[in-house]
């Protein structure tokens, strides 16, 4: 099973959960500036709701570019911590674009495409 994290817009979350080269489940939850606070619990619901278990997770495929500063950030923390507990590879997204193979736990880096920005505005 190959868990894909994507927090990279700041309004929701989309978790998908892939077997054998098919989608199995996926979800779009929304998350204005609560992405830290959904993550997992949600994580934890769709495990139970599609009668997976954590450990049937082999894989991590997270996004790692773009998006706000922090959101980003939160995905690509969580994969990685994923990935490390569970010893299991953890792909970026546009790794997994070109194929890329990966054996062991590797740490995903963030990419900006912007300078920071960790106030809220306009809200």
């Amino acid at each position: 099973m190959i868990l894909y994290i994507d927090t990279t817009v700041n309004k929701y979350i989309k978790i998908a959960f892939k077997k054998d080269g098919r989608i199995v489940i996926i979800k779009k939850i929304p998350a204005l500036y609560k992405q830290a606070e959904k993550l997992l619990p949600w994580l934890n619901k769709m495990l139970i709701n599609g009668n997976l278990k954590l450990n049937d997770i082999k894989k991590i495929i997270v996004n790692n570019r773009g998006g706000s500063f922090t959101s980003l950030r939160i995905g690509i923390i969580t994969a990685n911590a994923l990935g490390f507990a569970l010893n299991i590879p953890v792909v970026s997204s546009e790794s997994e674009l070109i194929k890329a193979n990966q054996a062991d736990f590797n740490i995903i880096k963030p990419i900006y495409d912007r300078e920071p920005s960790i106030t809220i505005e306009n809200f």
